[in-house]
C-alpha cells in the first residue's frame, strides 16, 4: 500500500486505528512510490488529469498502493465508492453493488467497484461484472497479486487497462519511515534499525507501517534500535533477515547444495527462504539462473522444468505453487552438472571487448542485391543441407585471425557426453578436409 501522511491533526478516535490506515493519502500528490504511473505524464496521471473515468485491474505485491489507487479514483471523480473482498464476498454482494450503483445513477452520481483480490472470483463470478461494466452503470477496479493474464476472464481483461504496479524502493520506505514517525511524534528508528526494517518489509509499505508501529509501542518513548526491533518482531525478523547478511548466505547455501547434487540440502534452504518471507518470484528467477548455469546442456530439460515451475507458481500462488519450486529445486540438484557454456560463453564476451571489430568474412555475408553479389557476398559459401550428413567439413565461420577456439567444451555427463562425441567426430571431419 502506497501511503502518505494526511495532513492535520488526527482526531482522538483516529489514533486507535493502525497507523498504515491512519497514513492513506488523501490526494495524488500524497503517494509515496509507482512514479512510472503517477509522474508527470505518466498514465494514470494524465487519466487523472483528463477526468477520464476508466476501469482498469491494479495488479502488483502486497502493498504497494492497489487499494490506496482505487480510492483515490473514486475521490477524484465524487464517485460512490464500494468495495467487494472476492475472499468473502460473492454473487450476493455482486447484486448489492449493481443496486446501489443504479441508485447513485438516478442521482446523477457516478460509481467505483472495487474488488479486492479479483482473482479469487470464479468465472461466473466475474462475468457478472460484464454487462454493467459494458453498460457504463459502474467503473469497475479489480485488484490482484497474481498474473491478470492467468487469473482475470478474457472478456473482462479486455474491458479494463491493466496497471501493474511495483514493490516500493529502499528510498520510498524510508520516506514512509519518517511520516510515520512524525504523525505518531517519536524519533526516527536508528540507520541501522530502518535499514533491517526496511529490508524486513521487502517493499511493502503496509508491513512496514505495521512493524514500525509493534516497535514505537514496545520502545514507550526509548530509540528504536536494533536490539529493540528485534524485540518487537522476534521470529519473525530474525528467521529471515532480507536486509541482511544472512539473506545473501541463504541464497549462497542454495546454490551451493544445488551445484553439489544434494537434494535434501536444497530442498531445506528453499523451505527456509520460503519460511522467513522471501518472494518465491526471486526464488524461481535464482532457479532459472542456476539451471543454466550448473547444469546447461548436460540436461536441457532443466530450464524448462524451472520455466514451468515459475509459471506454476505464478497460477497457484502460495502454498500450492511452492511444491513446483521444490521439485524443479531436487530436479536441478540430482541432475548432471555442466558450467561448459557458462565457461564458453565467459571466454567468449572477454575476447570480444579486449579484440577489434572483425570483418564477416565474405562467405558469411548475406546478398540480397546483384551488387553484393558481384562484390562477392555470399560466394563460395556451402549450403550445409547440401553436404554428406548436413556437415560441410573444412568450412570456416570465424572472422580471419580469431584465437582461442574452441571454447566450447563439453563434460563427460549427461547429454553432453553425446555431444561432446558429435564435437570429436565434427573435427575429425574437418581435419581430414585439411589434409586434403
Amino acid at each position: 500500500m502506497a501511503v502518505a501522511a494526511a495532513t492535520g491533526p488526527a482526531p482522538q478516535a483516529d489514533a486507535q486505528r493502525p497507523l498504515a490506515e491512519r497514513l492513506r493519502p488523501r490526494q495524488l500528490d500524497e503517494v509515496i512510490g509507482q512514479r512510472h504511473l503517477l509522474g508527470p505524464g505518466m498514465p494514470l496521471r494524465v487519466a487523472f488529469e483528463a477526468g477520464r473515468l476508466q476501469s482498469m485491474i491494479l495488479w502488483g505485491p502486497p502493498g504497494v498502493g492497489k487499494t490506496t489507487l482505487a480510492r483515490l479514483v473514486a475521490g477524484a471523480f465524487d464517485a460512490q465508492f464500494i468495495a467487494i473482498s472476492a475472499v468473502l464476498g460473492g454473487v450476493k454482494e455482486i447484486r448489492e453493488a449493481v443496486e446501489r450503483a443504479q441508485l447513485a445513477a438516478t442521482q446523477g452520481r457516478r460509481t467505483v467497484v472495487f474488488v479486492d483480490e479479483v482473482h479469487r472470483f470464479n468465472k461466473s463470478q466475474q462475468d457478472a461484472f460484464l454487462p454493467h461494466v459494458e453498460a457504463g452503470l459502474f467503473t469497475f477496479i479489480g485488484a490482484t497479486t497474481e498474473n491478470p493474464s492467468f487469473e482475470v476472464n478474457s472478456a473482462l481483461l479486455s474491458r479494463a487497462q491493466v496497471q501493474v504496479l511495483k514493490s516500493l524502493e529502499p528510498a520510498d520506505l524510508q520516506q514512509l519511515i519518517e511520516r510515520g514517525c512524525q504523525l505518531l511524534g517519536v524519533a526516527p528508528p536508528t540507520p541501522a534499525a530502518a535499514e533491517r526494517l526496511i529490508g524486513y518489509a521487502d517493499g511493502d509499505a503496509r508491513r512496514l507501517l505495521n512493524a514500525l508501529e509493534s516497535a514505537v509501542n514496545l520502545a514507550q518513548g526509548a530509540a528504536i534500535d536494533e536490539a529493540l526491533l528485534e524485540r518487537a518482531l522476534g521470529e519473525q525478523l530474525r528467521r529471515y533477515d532480507k536486509g541482511g547478511e544472512q539473506f545473501y548466505d541463504v541464497i549462497s547455501a542454495l546454490h551451493k547444495s544445488i551445484r553439489g547434487s544434494d537434494p535434501d540440502a536444497a530442498l531445506y534452504w528453499l523451505v527456509r527462504m520460503l519460511d522467513g518471507g522471501v518472494d518465491a518470484r526471486y526464488i524461481s528467477r535464482r532457479l532459472i539462473r542456476m539451471a543454466s548455469e550448473d547444469i546447461g546442456l548436460a540436461d536441457p530439460r532443466a530450464l524448462r522444468i524451472t520455466l514451468d515451475a515459475a509459471e506454476a507458481f505464478e497460477r497457484l500462488g502460495s502454498p500450492e505453487g511452492e511444491l513446483a519450486l521444490a521439485q524443479a529445486a531436487v530436479f536441478l540438484a540430482v541432475a548432471p552438472k555442466s558450467n561448459a557454456v557458462y565457461k564458453a560463453l565467459g571466454a567468449v564476451k572477454a575476447l570480444v571487448a579486449q579484440d577489434g571489430t572483425r570483418a564477416v568474412p565474405m562467405h558469411l555475408r548475406n546478398a540480397p542485391t546483384r551488387l553484393m553479389k558481384d562484390l562477392g557476398y555470399g560466394e563460395a559459401y556451402r549450403y550445409a543441407h547440401d553436404e554428406p550428413g548436413a556437415f560441410a567439413a573444412g568450412a570456416t565461420y570465424l572472422p580471419e585471425g580469431v584465437e582461442g577456439a574452441p571454447w566450447y567444451e563439453p563434460v563427460p555427463r549427461g547429454l553432453e557426453i553425446r555431444i561432446g562425441d558429435k564435437l570429436a567426430e565434427l573435427r575429425r571431419l574437418n581435419d581430414e578436409a585439411a589434409g586434403d
